[in-house]
């Protein structure tokens, strides 16, 4: 055995070692009662399930999850991340989980204007309830956002939130429970062309997807043992015809080994998976979200937006309809 695999198998076992020891502690400490009440309620609120509204309803999600939104550019994923944020932003009492959010934008798109208004429909209830300016406040406090504009800030910004995240919950008392990133192939084709630009110039410091891919889930894997919360990331892909043999035959089986089929109504939907396996094998839950082409005539459904959002993993036989209104993201019933 090399040097460095010893070195790499004896850092996993010391870790390892510490995760049983912590976790034996933690037994040790609940049967010899030297739990307080509020260490009991923190740990029980990070082990229950989040109950978001529609559309992310139809499964129970837990802090240590990694939900995957799917779809080509636009298809409301943003809205959704939104639409999440502020439930986990306001209080029990209007309806949300009182949490931190951490918000990641790597697609550098974010519009805080456009959140700011969804967080006023929220709070005020679409003008049927008084706005509530310090509840405003407290919610745009809670909301932490940071943006990156390449990879190399993104793996910096993932090794600094620990020390950002302590220092809020030393403030605030109250941890970040929920990790949105949008989008997490953001910056996937910029590093493909960097890494055979590197490869021609000879460049000493080269660029390698499966690498960079790596260092992004371990970053994460770290920051979730340390603060755990549910992370949901958006990623746009471009669908494809599954039946177009003149362009596919000339990609090679590569290609075929890299899309993914879906199937609904007799129609079937070809995206390519471009995301190294490490990334691919870190998602517990993914979710697909297309434009639907059946749009009511109503006047109540002016200037909104309709998708169908279909959860891949795991495989529900259903798809719900949503639409995008001003006042956010609701099922069309």
């Amino acid at each position: 055995m090399s040097e460095r695999k010893r070195l790499k198998f004896e850092s996993r076992r010391k870790a390892r070692r510490e995760m049983e020891k912590r976790e034996r502690e933690e037994i040790e400490g609940w049967i010899g009662g030297e739990e307080s009440a509020g260490e009991m309620l923190s740990r029980v609120s990070s082990v229950r399930p989040f109950l978001f509204p529609p559309p992310l309803h139809r499964v129970p999600l837990r802090v240590g999850n990694v939900l995957e939104l799917v779809g080509p550019s636009p298809s409301a994923k943003t809205h959704i991340l939104i639409h999440a944020a502020i439930t986990a932003l306001l209080p029990k009492h209007y309806g949300g989980l009182d949490h931190f959010v951490l918000f990641l934008d790597l697609d550098c798109r974010f519009d805080i204007a456009r959140f700011s208004q969804l967080l006023l429909h929220r709070i005020t209830e679409d003008g049927t309830r008084h706005c509530d300016q310090t509840l405003y406040d407290l919610c745009m406090a809670r909301f932490l956002y940071a943006r990156c504009y390449d990879t190399f800030q993104f793996l910096h910004t993932l090794r600094t939130l620990h020390c950002r995240l302590e220092k809020e919950k030393q403030v605030h008392g109250v941890g970040v429970h929920l990790l949105l990133i949008d989008s997490i192939g953001a910056f996937h084709w910029m590093d493909r062309a960097s890494m055979f630009l590197s490869q021609r110039e000879n460049n000493k410091k080269k660029l390698f997807l499966q690498t960079v891919s790596e260092a992004v889930v371990q970053n994460i894997r770290k920051l979730l043992q340390v603060h755990p919360m549910l992370v949901i990331a958006t990623k746009s892909v471009i669908f494809g015809n599954k039946y177009s043999t003149s362009s596919n035959e000339l990609k090679g089986n590569m290609e075929e080994r890299c899309s993914r089929n879906v199937t609904r109504n007799h129609q079937t939907f070809q995206y390519r998976e471009y995301m190294p396996s490490v990334w691919q094998s870190f998602v517990t839950h993914r979710i697909l979200v297309r434009s639907s082409d059946d749009h009511p005539v109503a006047t109540n459904y002016q200037n909104s937006s309709f998708y169908l959002l279909e959860w891949l993993l795991p495989r529900l036989n259903f798809a719900d309809k949503i639409v995008v209104k001003d006042a956010g993201v609701f099922l069309d019933s």
